[in-house]
């Protein structure tokens, strides 16, 4: 398994995304090489993808490291692993990996959210020392 940190968005990483992101949520179309241009220039982003032996991008989450008043701020959002590759650790790199780059980046905790149905990577999140938080989760839809 080898983890990369995306420095450049190419035909490859938006098939992987066409692939992945239907297996994550059917609320949001994959990312178009555009958008994946935009996020891996993004200065606060930080994109990563797992390979399995044969090179082929089976996972990826995307780190954002962020300042505020109160201090830096991290979170992650969409952690997918393929299907063909659950059970076999990589979201667990994926996350430690991303805790290694927030730590590095000053950050003085990671957020994240996850849907209560999705019971493996909740199990993951708090096997991982995450806890669950007394707040309210809010959104505003454009």
């Amino acid at each position: 398994m080898q983890i990369d940190i995306v420095t450049q968005a190419d035909e490859e990483l938006r098939g992987a995304f066409q692939r992945l992101i239907p297996q994550l949520t059917n609320n949001n179309p994959a990312p178009s090489l555009n958008d994946l241009t935009a996020l891996v220039r993004d200065s606060c982003s930080t994109l990563m993808v797992t390979r399995n032996e044969h090179g082929e991008i089976v996972g990826a989450l995307t780190l954002t490291v962020y300042r505020v008043p109160t201090g830096i701020r991290s979170i992650i959002e969409d952690v997918i692993v393929d299907n063909s590759a659950r059970g076999e650790g990589i979201g667990e790199a994926l996350m430690n990996r991303a805790i290694e780059v927030a730590r590095e980046k000053g950050a003085s905790n990671i957020s994240l959210t996850c849907n209560p149905m999705r019971a493996a990577a909740n199990r993951l999140y708090q096997r991982l020392g995450f806890k669950q938080r007394e707040t309210n989760s809010y959104q505003y839809k454009f």
